[in-house]
């Protein structure tokens, strides 16, 4: 059998690696032409603190840009407007009332059995 050295790579794997990098590299100049430097710099502090949501926020960026839907370049005040947004339309799809209820026993009280 044919054996690798360690550390190489297939080379379909590296077209893999090489065309997701170019994706990446695409997505990064896309957000750097459609956010203002102070809105660039908040996302990526939200990137630091949270990933996932940097990710599902530049994804929906990118979406409204591709769209047209955005005019111009976004602001770090219209950044704010779509992150309170995006936190209301989560909460309210996960506000649910929670209840607890509490079954006592009854019969059975350890208080009595102290004197």
């Amino acid at each position: 059998m044919d054996q690798l050295p360690a550390g190489s790579q297939l080379p379909q794997d590296k077209d893999e690696d090489n065309k997701r990098a170019q994706e990446e590299q695409m997505r990064r100049d896309l957000l750097a032409t459609v956010l203002d430097t102070a809105a660039r710099e908040r996302l990526s502090r939200i990137a630091l603190v949270s990933p996932e949501r940097a990710k599902q926020i530049e994804a929906i960026l990118l979406r409204m840009a591709q769209s047209g839907q955005l005019k111009g370049r976004v602001t770090e005040g219209q950044l704010i407007g779509f992150l309170d947004q995006m936190e209301e339309s989560s909460s309210q799809n996960t506000t649910r009332k929670s209840t607890i209820v509490f079954h006592r026993r009854k019969g059975l009280d350890e208080d009595d059995f102290d004197i």
